[in-house]
């Protein structure tokens, strides 16, 4: 029966159709709604905030930046102190010595000799000497004083550097005694007595010595003078009598 079975096919193809047909209607629809409904609800709203979360590990140091641009000057500073820095430099012998052959110079106030000396440095001393005779006579009592310059000004670093020969002449009462003040090594003295006078004579081999501080690197011009005793008469002086007169100088480290 053939013609019963094309009848029966074409009875089912043409009920399959028609639904195959609205199947695909309905499934377009629907992604027509899905497609709207994401169109119109693509901007949600933002929920409650989280829980913080925990710090997470340090990271790796980057690379280093580029310098920067010079800063501005500062301020200005105050002045500061200026230091030397000196290097000690080993100390070398300077002395020097002049001596005169019988000066037997009389006068009573003035200079007698000098002598210049180049001084190395500044921060160190002088010692100076004065060998040679020194002679007073007086009939009365009278006092005369030797003693140093340096550039035409006695030492002040720390005092004068002198001697001095004191003679009394003494009283009939007492014997006439002589009292003689004086610096020295070696003293000879001659005196004759009258009635109610006294002259006396003396000759002194005189040293007279000292260091001096606080005299500026150069030339110094050491000079030996001879003068009054404060508050005293002076007598006859003489100096450098029929001996040998010399002035020594030496620098000192202090």
């Amino acid at each position: 029966n053939m013609a019963t079975l094309l009848a029966r096919l074409f009875f089912f193809t043409w009920l399959i159709v028609p639904f195959c047909e609205t199947e695909k209607a309905r499934q377009r629809a629907l992604r027509q709604r899905d497609a709207e409904y994401i169109e119109r609800y693509n901007g949600c709203m933002q929920g409650p905030a989280g829980t913080p979360g925990r710090d997470g590990n340090p990271g790796a140091n980057g690379i280093p930046g580029t310098p920067g641009f010079p800063g501005r000057d500062g301020l200005k500073g105050e002045k500061g102190e200026c230091i030397r820095e000196s290097f000690e430099e080993p100390w070398k012998p300077n002395f020097k010595q002049c001596a005169w052959k019988s000066l037997n110079y009389g006068i009573d106030l003035g200079k007698i000799a000098e002598c210049t000396f180049t001084k190395m440095r500044t921060d160190s001393a002088l010692r100076v000497v004065f060998s040679g005779s020194l002679r007073l006579k007086c009939k009365n009592a009278c006092c005369q004083r030797w003693y140093f310059t340096f550039n035409g000004a006695e030492c002040t670093g720390p005092l004068p550097i002198e001697a001095i020969i004191y003679l009394d002449q003494g009283s009939p009462e007492f014997n006439s005694t002589i009292n003689i003040h004086r610096t020295s090594s070696v003293l000879q003295y001659m005196f004759e007595t009258a009635l109610y006078t006294v002259s006396v004579h003396v000759t002194c081999c005189t040293v007279v010595e000292g260091l001096c501080e606080g005299i500026h690197a150069g030339l110094v011009d050491v000079a030996v003078w001879v003068g009054i005793c404060q508050d005293y008469p002076h007598g006859d002086a003489s100096t450098g009598w029929n001996s040998v007169s010399r002035v020594i100088i030496e620098e000192l480290p202090k």
